[in-house]
């Protein structure tokens, strides 16, 4: 994965904003907060309204936009004079971000066989009523080397599509 000089961390809920800011707070990214956009990590998932207040700064070079986002079908975008200068990766943490919770407390035989949504399922059977939160995250994940064996576990169960880009792909 290329990434331009400038980045744009773009997270789709408050869980996945706290696992890139763990992760971008070890330094165990392919890039630092500082060569990110306002050095943080951005919750704008339209193209429309990203462009309104990012990239009418007049950069001198590429954007890399990193969106992580659990859905495939959701699009970004652009206006014809923004297009070309922006790359737009999408990093696909499908089915959802609490997977990573799941394999974590071992439980994913156990998940499969529920037919449950990975967030249900950590509320209703592992009891955590706050699995989707940002404070909850970053306390589960205190230790970054037990975030990233999740992500590694996580990345040998997915079903990644040819071309698509996971939370591993983004690790240094």
């Amino acid at each position: 994965m290329k990434l331009a000089r400038y980045k744009a961390c773009i997270c789709e809920g408050s869980a996945e904003s706290a696992i890139i800011d763990i992760l971008l707070d070890h330094g165990l990214l392919i890039f630092q907060r500082e060569e990110m956009l306002e050095e943080e990590v951005i919750r704008c998932r339209s193209g429309k309204k990203f462009e309104e207040k990012y990239l009418r700064k007049g950069f001198t070079g590429k954007i890399s936009v990193i969106r992580i986002l659990d859905s495939r079908r959701e699009k970004f975008k652009l206006s014809r004079a923004y297009e070309h200068k922006v790359d737009v990766i999408n990093v696909i943490t499908a089915p959802e971000i609490e997977m990573l919770i799941i394999l974590r407390e071992g439980k994913y035989r156990d998940f499969k066989k529920s037919g449950k949504k990975p967030s249900d399922f950590c509320r209703e059977d592992l009891r955590l009523p706050d699995v989707k939160s940002y404070e909850f995250v970053k306390r589960y994940f205190a230790d970054p080397a037990v975030l990233v064996e999740s992500i590694k576990k996580y990345h040998e169960t997915a079903k990644v599509r040819k071309g698509e880009y996971t939370l591993l792909d983004l690790l240094a």
